[in-house]
């Protein structure tokens, strides 16, 4: 019996990369589940096909699997309704949504357009928004549901030209942590996951030299996307169901937690003496000095942990 048995499951984005390994493994585990992508193109500029998210329902019906698709978008809220009802009227319900939809229009901040910044936002942050606000009470009143929501280490750490994409992806990490917090008494879950894989949107990024050429293929070969699609299946099964709140990355076969914004440095000064912007710029700001982070992209590396036996 699969981790999944008797579970159904919505995958957005789930016609190419990650999304795509996440329907099928999902399926693998028993879950019956409904595919949807818009099958539009990496800038979101096209209207999309029915095809990409129908190649994938095809895939698992045909591996004896349970399988519809839906080739609407996130980013409307209807359309997100529709999905959920498609899973109950086919299937009579709804265990847990997987949500890696998401497209890139990278730019240089001072170079951004509105529209380069609406699209991401709508798609990432919007997208995000409806496919919970489409499901949460549902998942309240079954006392059952769980969320997989797709951050990213460009919002996490940052990364040039990816204003519009890390801030969405921030976004994100907040709404999951709020809806896990609000949840808990009703057992509906959210995480979500900071994936590093081979997929279309980093195939996407130009090739400057033979060496970066190089470290692409290696990365075609060693970071797959069917591996934070195995983690984000994993989190979905009852197994998981204290796991909530949490943000995950995946990179290959590490498995990452990362931490979550916490104080680290308090300056204090009496109250009947107050601070002001001369003891703020003589003290405060040199005590905290110190423990600022630096512009650079990549926290200090931890050691992995070899995963201990059961």
């Amino acid at each position: 019996m699969g981790a999944l048995e008797g579970k159904v499951v919505l995958v957005t984005g789930g016609g190419n990369g990650i999304g795509r390994e996440c329907a099928l493994i999902a399926a693998q585990e028993g879950a019956k589940v409904v595919v949807n992508d818009l099958g539009g193109g990496l800038k979101g500029e096209d209207e999309g096909s029915a095809g990409p998210a129908e190649q994938v329902a095809q895939e698992i019906r045909a591996a004896g699997g349970e399988a519809v698709s839906n080739s609407d978008s996130v980013t409307s809220l209807k359309a997100v309704q529709g999905m959920v009802e498609q899973a109950r009227d086919t299937f009579g319900g709804l265990h847990a949504v997987i949500n890696p939809a998401g497209i890139l229009r990278d730019v240089m901040f001072h170079k951004m357009s509105e529209d380069d910044w609406d699209r991401v936002i709508d798609v990432h942050m919007r997208g995000s928004f409806n496919v919970a606000r489409a499901t949460i009470e549902l998942f309240r009143e079954q006392n059952d549901g769980s969320y997989m929501f797709y951050t990213s280490t460009s919002g996490l750490f940052g990364n040039i030209g990816q204003a519009n994409y890390g801030a969405a992806k921030m976004g994100i990490a907040g709404l999951s942590r709020i809806i896990a917090m609000e949840g808990a008494r009703n057992n509906v879950r959210s995480n979500c996951i900071a994936p590093v894989a081979w997929t279309r949107m980093t195939q996407s990024v130009p090739i400057k030299d033979e060496a970066q050429a190089e470290r692409r293929k290696v990365m075609a070969e060693k970071i797959r996307p069917d591996q934070p699609a195995r983690f984000s299946v994993a989190l979905a099964s009852d197994q998981a169901k204290h796991v909530t709140g949490q943000i995950f990355g995946v990179s290959g076969e590490n498995i990452i937690l990362y931490s979550q914004p916490r104080p680290i440095e308090t300056c204090t000064k009496p109250d009947d003496a107050g601070w002001t912007v001369d003891s703020i710029l003589k003290e405060a700001v040199p005590q905290m000095a110190p423990k600022f982070y630096d512009l650079g992209r990549a926290p200090p590396s931890a050691q992995p942990k070899q995963a201990q036996p059961a």
